[in-house]
């Protein structure tokens, strides 16, 4: 199953700290938030990757492309006349990024999500399914039960909904301004898009040309009952500021990585309960 990756926005919030590289490169314990997310679908088997690049786009492909950056990488770099795209594919016949596939597309410095999945059609209108994600979060989500459970329902698109990590509260707030209630945002039962999305390739039916993914689209989709949700209460953390960075980079440093479901877990000692 191929993996869309949206790698071209310019992660403005994190401009301040990371102005000579983009987002995706950002690092988390030595190693790109890009390369967290692709080796949690590799331990999936899903390692034909598409990579919608913009924002300084020739630094992610110097990344894959240039072999002290990912050893064991033999690269083979093409064009791809009939779109009119760059693309380069890297395999790696060794190492941790074993059988990656890697497609570059240039997919414009401007773009939205929407209008980058849109330059994707042509590339994808036959697959029966594929996945896609932000590139910039990581979660120890169980993908295979997300995969399966679109499988059997009559749907379109669906996204892992998790709970808000931010700390702050709502309030209810009546016309004259006394506070009915106020409750933490992670107490009201509300979840919000994780990025993680299944698609099916008739989402091109639904989106059109220069729309945002999650505003005309999934609206249509939420109408017609075609839009699910995959209820997710495990880890989940995105790298949006460059507090969230530390955060991971912390968890890292103390060799709690949840995200990491490729490692070996250690087995859960059963109490005795023979008598």
């Amino acid at each position: 199953m191929k993996v869309v990756l949206f790698c071209g926005g310019l992660g403005m919030r994190l401009r301040d700290h990371s102005q000579s590289v983009p987002k995706p490169l950002v690092n988390i314990g030595g190693r790109p938030i890009l390369w967290h997310v692709m080796r949690y679908y590799a331990h999936f088997g899903h390692t034909d990757f598409i990579l919608c690049l913009g924002y300084k786009a020739e630094l992610i492909r110097e990344y894959f492309l240039t072999p002290e950056h990912v050893s064991g990488y033999n690269i083979t770099v093409n064009e791809d006349g009939h779109c009119g795209h760059y693309e380069g594919e890297a395999v790696a016949p060794s190492g941790d990024a074993r059988d990656w596939r890697i497609t570059f597309v240039d997919t414009g410095i401007d773009a939205s999500v929407g209008m980058r999945l849109k330059a994707l059609e042509p590339m994808l209108r036959g697959e029966e399914l594929f996945l896609a994600n932000y590139a910039d979060g990581v979660s120890d989500l169980p993908l295979p039960a997300m995969i399966d459970e679109f499988r059997r329902r009559d749907a379109v698109a669906i996204f892992a909904g998790v709970t808000p990590t931010q700390s702050f509260h709502l309030a209810s707030i009546a016309d004259d301004g006394r506070v009915h209630s106020i409750e933490h945002v992670r107490n009201v039962g509300m979840r919000i898009n994780g990025g993680f999305f299944v698609f099916r390739a008739g989402i091109f039916d639904w989106l059109q040309p220069g729309e945002e993914l999650v505003e005309e689209p999934f609206r249509r989709l939420a109408v017609a009952g075609k839009l699910l949700a995959y209820p997710h209460d495990g880890f989940w953390a995105c790298l949006d500021t460059f507090k969230d960075k530390q955060l991971l980079e912390d968890l890292y440093a103390r060799g709690d990585v949840p995200w990491e479901v490729w490692l070996p877990r250690p087995a859960v000692r059963r109490a005795d309960t023979s008598g």
